[in-house]
């Protein structure tokens, strides 16, 4: 990888890391209903909170990947962005908010993003016996 990244992956990687802290906060805050003990469902809560905790975690390592061009980094990343969007189509049918074509709108950008040839080339490494390796 050249010392120059393309500007779309650092806003990639930005998004990727602002969801990462939102289920970072999610995680804690369920996390903080179980230890007050206010959690209806303890069992429920706590797979919750370790859940969003992991996903943010995966996430934030992502993140990390891909600004280090690594190729495995894109699949998780695009997986969830998928699962984000049918997760957002769904609010729309049971219970509408603003936060659903928020969250549809980033997931595609971030999605979009790392489809960008740039990007692509960025976090792909040169092959051996290929020009540039």
């Amino acid at each position: 990888m050249t010392d120059r990244r393309p500007p779309v992956l650092l806003v990639v990687c930005c998004l990727i890391v602002l969801e990462a802290a939102a289920f970072a906060g999610l995680g804690l805050a369920v996390g903080a209903e179980l230890v007050r003990g206010r959690a209806t469902m303890p069992g429920a809560t706590a797979f919750l909170a370790v859940c969003a905790l992991g996903v943010a975690a995966l996430l934030g390592l992502c993140a990390r990947g891909l600004w280090r061009g690594r190729r495995w980094a894109r699949s998780p990343v695009i997986m969830w962005q998928i699962l984000l969007v049918v997760l957002a189509l769904g609010w729309f049918g049971s219970e509408p908010s603003a936060w659903a074509p928020v969250v549809i709108v980033m997931a595609i950008g971030i999605a979009g993003g790392l489809l960008v040839p740039a990007v692509v080339r960025a976090t792909t490494p040169p092959r051996d016996g290929q020009p540039g390796s």
